[in-house]
């Protein structure tokens, strides 16, 4: 502990990335924070993971967190699972990073992002679980002593099954949280699951619906103030000059304070006065450098690097050149994908308490430990002086896994010792300073022999990294192996399905101006536009059906076929369409799961597009919540066709365009599709689900809208697009 208090915040993060993991049986203090059903400071502990009343709730903890996509409840389902316990009983709690750092990091990893929260945690959680049951039901043989094994654990009960003897857990949780946990811990075969597996109802469903749920936004505490911030509009900018004293003469206003080179924000005891006060301030921004740069001088680097001589490999096999160069024929495109935001309902917020010793943070974050070390390195202290307090989030999608709201947060509340000050960004500054989904560029070149097959083909991507971006010594040789998601040769995160007997995939790394981040899908959304979209475009070229095209070359992808094939079926592939209506494929794996969607479209002679309908398959290897799996498919094509049809960030001046839902609109339920989802888990693998299902979406709506009209898109938004007939 001594080595980690002298660590830097990159130091720390580092530490957290790779240090302890699974502890059992050592207690913790009770989590805090406005969300926690905190179980009593007199309840023992049975595990780090469960905490267990008298009255027979089961506190279950959860690391991760929860921002929609239903984590809470599936990492739950698999505590309780393996505990035997009685489901109408369980409640949850966040444990604080700092509590982590405290005890050798026994949750292990916070992080959320990456549909990882039960993919990467299944293994340790599910012990968690087990191994307290396994303690309750020795502590009741202990007390009947009798073995073991004549005990059997139900439904939060422990029977003695030659006597019929009843302890229910409740009873038995103090004396099982003093006995020495397990080390050989079993595991169910998913086969035998009773709970997990299952469609339960979210755990967080009737807090969300009465309004009970308490996010960041709406934290109160006595005494807080609330402070609202200004950035400058141009990445890279500073602030020249402002004054201060209009604002300090308004309503309410407390404090002006400069947050490092390039921000101003306002403390006042309304969030309405600190925003409205940030107008009053006159500032003058110094732009620099980058405010001479634009969507076009953007866009001109990234053409340039579509014909760059040299790029970075990331999938090769045979010589895609010298078989392009014998081809019977050649078929070559370039697409698009534009920067996105990750619009979260709720915008960046963080409340703050800062004092010389100790500094406490409520916020709502992708992971906390991140937000522990921000926080401890915008305070001046120690990470064991500082604590984070997890809420709930109102929307993720990657962009809370940032912390410069945390940072914001903290340097001001330093300024005003002992008092909670809440930061809220307004929408214009979340929209004007995101971490954007990176822009691409690619070029495609296929080569089909005699008979139309798919000899040779040569993807060259040209546009930003988001690891150069964020962190450059991440890169492998200069490589950002991300940027390959869905393309690579083999890997959990997306393995390329097709088999092309000459293939060669690339990149031009052409960073911009623009800050790049994870955003929900990430680098598989275009990856899968460019790979898909073009599949089509060969198979026309070919003059075979895009169906029977692909499976010829998923022969050797028996997983990448299935769910081809299901969607394929279920949405009526090779039997007419209703009048007026066309159908789009698309495929890929991403995120350790195979996934697939058939698009139902229409265009209308005005050039407007209706999604009507969309077939949605994935095999995420297990099923924790079926159910939870289906409205993730739902939501994720929600999020990607706004993307599709709507979503485009331009730059003017080194600044981003659109500042608010107007320039930058959602999807509006009416123009929803019905989703089928078709949940096909085949075990053996832990794949996700949050975000796979992204990446099929545009493909297989762009197909189908070809179909529809002739006209191949090639750059998105479909809103730009002419479609009239």
């Amino acid at each position: 502990m001594n080595a980690i208090a002298k660590l830097s915040r990159r130091g720390f993060l580092s530490v957290s990335a790779v240090a302890g993991a699974f502890t059992l049986g050592i207690r913790a203090p009770m989590a805090q924070g406005q969300n926690i059903a905190a179980a009593g400071a007199a309840t023992p502990e049975v595990n780090a993971w469960v905490v267990i009343k008298p009255d027979d709730t089961v506190v279950i903890r959860i690391a991760r967190s929860e921002m929609g996509q239903g984590t809470l409840t599936g990492l739950a389902q698999l505590v309780a699972e393996e505990l035997d316990c009685d489901w109408a009983k369980v409640t949850t709690e966040y444990p604080t990073p700092g509590q982590n750092l405290a005890r050798s990091r026994v949750w292990g990893d916070f992080s959320t992002g990456g549909s990882r929260g039960i993919r990467e945690s299944n293994e340790y959680v599910r012990k968690g679980g087990a191994a307290a049951r396994m303690m309750l039901v020795q502590a009741a043989a202990t007390g009947w002593n009798v073995p073991v094994s004549e005990c059997k654990a139900a439904a939060s009960v422990v029977t003695h099954q030659p006597s019929g003897r009843t302890m229910r857990y409740g009873q038995l949780a103090e004396a099982a949280a003093k006995l020495t946990p397990p080390t050989d811990i079993p595991l169910r075969n998913p086969a035998e699951w009773h709970l997990a597996g299952k469609p339960v109802p979210r755990l967080d469903t009737i807090a969300k619906t009465n309004g009970s749920q308490v996010y960041g936004i709406d934290l109160t505490m006595p005494g807080m103030l609330n402070a609202s911030i200004r950035d400058c509009p141009v990445f890279g900018g500073k602030v020249k000059s402002f004054d201060a004293a209009a604002a300090l003469a308004r309503p309410g206003v407390r404090k002006v304070v400069q947050v490092g080179d390039s921000a101003l924000a306002v403390v006042a005891e309304t969030w309405w006065q600190a925003n409205s006060a940030l107008d009053a301030l006159s500032i003058v921004w110094d732009e620099g450098p980058n405010a001479s740069l634009s969507s076009e001088t953007i866009a001109a680097m990234l053409t340039e690097g579509l014909g760059a001589a040299e790029a970075f490999i990331g999938n090769k096999a045979g010589d895609a050149r010298a078989a392009l160069g014998r081809a019977a024929k050649t078929v070559e495109a370039v697409y698009n994908f534009p920067f996105q935001n990750h619009a979260t309902m709720e915008p960046m917020n963080a409340t703050a308490i800062w004092k010389a010793d100790r500094c406490e943070v409520w916020c709502p974050t992708q992971n906390g430990e991140a937000s522990l070390a921000a926080c401890a390195e915008a305070a001046g202290l120690r990470p064991q002086q500082c604590e984070v307090h997890k809420v709930h989030l109102g929307g993720g999608f990657g962009r809370r896994g940032w912390q410069d709201y945390v940072r914001q947060a903290v340097a001001i509340a330093k300024e005003m010792p002992g008092t909670p000050v809440k930061l809220v960004w307004s929408r214009e500054e979340d929209m004007l300073h995101g971490r954007y989904h990176p822009i691409t560029a690619c070029k495609l070149t296929a080569g089909l022999d005699a008979e139309g097959r798919l000899e040779a083909l040569h993807m060259r991507i040209s546009g930003q990294s988001i690891i150069a971006g964020i962190a450059p010594q991440m890169l492998q040789g200069g490589v950002d192996s991300r940027v390959f998601q869905g393309l690579a040769q083999g890997g959990a995160e997306g393995a390329f399905g097709y088999g092309i007997p000459n293939l060669l995939i690339d990149h031009a790394m052409r960073n911009t101006h623009v800050p790049p981040g994870f955003w929900r899908g990430v680098n598989v959304n275009q990856n899968a536009v460019y790979l898909e979209c073009f599949i089509d475009e060969v198979a026309l070229a070919a003059g075979k059906d895009p169906l029977e095209f692909r499976r010829a070359m998923l022969r050797g992808a028996p997983k990448h076929l299935a769910v081809l094939n299901a969607v394929a079926e279920k949405g009526g592939w090779g039997t007419p369409a209703p009048a007026g209506r066309h159908r789009g494929l698309a495929a890929i794996m991403g995120y350790g799961s195979y996934v697939a969607a058939c698009a139902e479209v229409s265009v209308a002679a005005d050039g407007e597009v209706t999604v009507h309908r969309i077939v949605a398959a994935t095999d995420p290897g297990h099923a924790v919540n079926p159910q939870q799996i289906a409205a993730q498919i739902e939501g994720s094509f929600a999020y990607g066709l706004t993307a599709a049809l709507h979503g485009e960030i331009t730059i003017k001046g080194g600044r981003v365009e659109q500042e608010n839902f107007d320039t930058y609109p959602m999807m509006r339920l009416a123009e929803m599709p019905a989703v089928e989802s078709i949940v096909m888990p085949s075990g053996g693998f832990w794949g996700g689900v949050g975000e796979p299902t992204i990446a099929v979406a545009a493909p297989a709506v762009l197909n189908a809208v070809f179909a529809a009209t002739g006209k191949r898109v090639r750059s998105l938004p479909l809103k730009a697009a002419d479609l009239k007939t």
